[in-house]
């Protein structure tokens, strides 16, 4: 299933980043981290190269398994799915759905006020 090792695309003060930092270290897969800067040169993760790996331009985005994942839900989830041990998630689903619920809440409702660009996009509103 492995195609050469897994390459994390990361930025040290991302917190969606070190999501997926910690279930690789739990479920001990080694790989190689790409830093991107979000700030130098304007922001790494809008260069051309890459904008084609993740033409979301966010971070993380995990190479693996011949494939480019991107979102740290959706790559702690597949990791989950391919390497089932030890497990991430509880085997009940109703704990297992509590889980989500809380990390859905976190992603969705928490963390984009306190991500960078938020702040960024903020900053370009016109005074009211």
């Amino acid at each position: 299933m492995q195609v050469g090792k897994p390459i994390l695309y990361s930025y040290f003060r991302s917190s969606c980043s070190w999501r997926v930092r910690i279930a690789l270290a739990l479920k001990s897969i080694d790989y190689e981290t790409v830093p991107i800067n979000l700030i130098k040169d304007g922001g790494q993760q809008f260069s051309k190269e890459f904008q084609a790996l993740n033409p979301m331009k966010q971070v993380p985005a995990l190479k693996i398994d011949g494939i480019t994942i991107g979102q740290s839900l959706a790559i702690i989830e597949y990791l989950e799915e391919t390497r089932p041990t030890p497990r991430l998630l509880p085997q009940d689903p109703k704990k297992r759905v509590l889980v989500r619920m809380i990390s859905d809440l976190i992603a969705g409702g928490i963390q984009p006020l306190q991500v960078q660009h938020w702040w960024h996009s903020l900053a370009d509103w016109p005074a009211q």
